[in-house]
C-alpha cells in the first residue's frame, strides 16, 4: 500500500498534458494582455505569422498536427470510457 507522504515515481501522461495546456493558454493570454497594455489593441496572429513567410506554412502544419493529436487522444478517452460503461461492472467469481 502506498503511503500518503511518498511522493509517485512518475506522473501519469494525462496530468502532464494537462499542464501544458494550462501554461499555453494562461501564457497567450498574458502575452495578449501585455500587447493591449502597450499598443491599446489586440495583436493579429494571422499577420504575425504571415511575416515568417514561407516558414508560416511549417508552423500551420506543426498547429494543425498538434490539435489533431490532442482531439484523437480526447476522442480515445471518451471511446474507453464509454466501452467500460457499457461493458458494466466487473464481479468477482466465487465471491
Amino acid at each position: 500500500m502506498n503511503k500518503l507522504s511518498e511522493a509517485p515515481d512518475d506522473w501519469p501522461l494525462g496530468n502532464i498534458l494537462w499542464f501544458a495546456v494550462l501554461v499555453w493558454f494562461s501564457s497567450s493570454l498574458l502575452s495578449q494582455s501585455a500587447y493591449i497594455a502597450i499598443h491599446g489593441l489586440p495583436y493579429d496572429a494571422v499577420t504575425m505569422l504571415e511575416s515568417l513567410g514561407p516558414f508560416y506554412y511549417l508552423v500551420l502544419a506543426l498547429e494543425l498536427a498538434i490539435w489533431g493529436g490532442l482531439l484523437m487522444m480526447g476522442y480515445t478517452k471518451f471511446a474507453r470510457a464509454r466501452r467500460a460503461r457499457q461493458a458494466g461492472p466487473v464481479h468477482a467469481v466465487g465471491a
